[in-house]
């Protein structure tokens, strides 16, 4: 993305063997990197790698056990978030550091005006703040309620929060990981300006074409150990990288071509009340057992209501939703007891109970039926069985210090949603396997083996007879997986057409509200037909 420095430039910043242990864990082990003024360093690894460890520690949320960071060789003082802000470092976060209940521009202020300001600047800050937003082609309202914006927006405001005050290194730990491909292209154009203006950037992502675009140098982490460093990428394919990161070579994508069984679930012209328009427009879905349906769209466009919808979270305002030919009360444990698996967007915040222990979040669906409780009582012995059985089967690590007992906020992204996906699958140990799987954003921020290996999960569940419903903002994911691929728009859900009748240029302008046509080939060979 940028010109490299001169090897005789000092580092902007420098970590220095820095070492961290939890307990049994050795989350980062003798790690030091530099970073350049304008230069991207893309920072790769597996989930529970030691990425956010090390990012932590650089920002001064953890503190580590060895090692220092220096900026412009001055040294840090460790766990010093307050030091590392005045320093010129901002962090954007994976998982939202926002107050759901604040406005954005009051997410931007906070921590900004101090407490013994008699007033405050508002008016100021929200100026910079469109100001900000517009320079850099990001589109937020300053009065929105962060409660009420997307994954996608929330995204968006971390971004600018980060902008606003001024960094000169910016952690973006997977920032594309809930945009859709033109709003990461309007990120990367953005990142281009900062670098030519001197700026310096950690990139984490699991989006290895993305690192090679946006990236001067690559730092591999495995196990919490540096296990290789790329200096320059030309010549370097995404295999190469990948294979780095997990230590052997991936087996390339293929999508399985199945015939679709039973109707399991269709939903006719279901509609959802919102403002200023309806979340749901009489959406007719059809979904079939032994089939992948894929949803594509921009994030905050119906997607997260009709997932609620299959699950029994939310109720229908009109139309019809039937599955396996009744209608089902809008109750999660009706919904559950009928055979539908749910795979959340957000696995932290929905997904899972961060302060309860592993185990419990295994059996957290289940917990009052047969399988886990006996007369009232939990069975806690069974339930603890099955969790360590799943965990085994799942392959859920960071449990290492605290077995079963482990919080699950403890566990790295990756490996929740491992857990989350056990539970959905085979959550149940007396229970048939799901007939209908609603997952949305499955593979959110999970590394290249990882995604792999939830793919074959989903694969394995519809060869078994699941419907599987893929709500997805990653087109190669909605690709690789789903026979048939429908998108979202203001709401209204267009026809689910055959995978190899779309093009990616044509789901692009069905996203953005364009009637997209079949591709040339699907075309010819519907002429053809006729």
């Amino acid at each position: 993305m940028s010109k490299l420095p001169s090897d005789t430039a000092p580092p902007l910043l420098r970590l220095a063997h820095i070492s961290k242990r939890f307990g049994a864990l050795l989350a980062n082990d003798d790690v030091s990197l530099e970073l350049q003024r304008g230069e991207v360093l893309a920072l790769l690894g597996e989930n529970g790698a030691g990425k956010s460890t090390l990012m932590s520690i650089l920002f001064g949320h953890v503190l580590p056990d060895a090692g220092r960071v220096e900026v412009e060789g001055k040294p840090l003082p460790p766990g010093d978030t307050r030091a590392a802000l005045a320093a010129g470092i901002g962090m954007v976060h994976q998982h939202f550091t926002l107050a759901d209940n604040l406005s954005v521009l009051d997410n931007v202020m906070l921590g900004t005006e101090p407490l013994w300001q008699p007033f405050s600047r508002r008016q100021v800050a929200r100026e910079r703040l469109l100001a900000t937003a517009q320079r850099f082609g990001l589109h937020v309202d300053p009065e929105a309620r962060i409660g009420d914006l997307s994954m996608g927006e929330r995204q968006q405001v971390e971004i600018l929060k980060a902008l606003v005050r001024g960094a000169r290194v910016l952690i973006l730990d997977e920032p594309t990981a809930v945009l859709t491909p033109p709003q990461s292209e309007a990120l990367f154009a953005t990142l281009r300006g900062l670098v030519r203006e001197g700026l310096s950037i950690l990139f984490i992502s699991h989006k290895l074409d993305e690192v090679r675009r946006v990236s001067d140098r690559v730092a591999v982490l495995r196990a919490g150990r540096l296990v290789a460093r790329f200096d320059r990428l030309d010549g370097v394919d995404s295999a190469a990288l990948a294979e780095a990161m997990v230590g052997h070579a991936l087996a390339p994508v293929q999508r399985s071509v199945r015939q679709p069984g039973a109707l399991v679930c269709r939903l006719r012209e279901a509609s959802v009340a919102g403002q200023p328009r309806p979340r749901l427009d009489r959406v007719t879905l059809e979904l079939h057992a032994n089939e992948v349906v894929g949803i594509a769209g921009v994030s905050g466009n119906g997607q997260q209501v009709l997932a609620e919808l299959l699950c029994g979270v939310r109720a229908l305002d009109s139309g019809t939703l039937v599955f396996e030919g009744r209608r089902l009360p809008a109750r999660p444990r009706a919904w559950l007891a009928a055979g539908v698996a749910r795979i959340p967007e957000d696995h932290h915040a929905v997904g899972a109970i961060g302060d309860l222990a592993l185990w419990e979040n295994v059996v957290l669906e289940r917990y009052a039926g047969d399988s886990f409780s006996l007369f009232g009582w939990l069975r806690r012995r069974r339930a603890q069985a099955h969790a360590q059985a799943l965990v085994q089967r799942f392959d859920v690590r960071g449990t290492e210090a605290g077995g079963l007992g482990t919080p699950a906020r403890r566990l790295s992204g990756g490996n929740l949603q491992k857990l989350i996906l056990g539970r959905a699958l085979a959550g149940d140990p007396d229970a048939p396997p799901p007939k209908l799987i609603v997952a949305n954003q499955p593979t959110w921020g999970l590394d290249v083996g990882a995604v792999a290996y939830v793919h074959e999960q989903l694969r394995q569940a519809c060869d078994q007879g699941a419907a599987l419903l893929l709500i997805s903002d990653d087109l190669d994911e909605l690709f690789a997986l789903s026979d048939r691929i429908a998108v979202m728009h203001h709401g209204r859900l267009g026809a689910a057409r055959r995978t190899q009748e779309w093009t990616r240029a044509g789901i692009g302008l069905a996203m953005a509200g364009a009637a997209a046509a079949p591709s040339p080939a699907a075309a010819s060979e519907v002429m053809h037909a006729a």
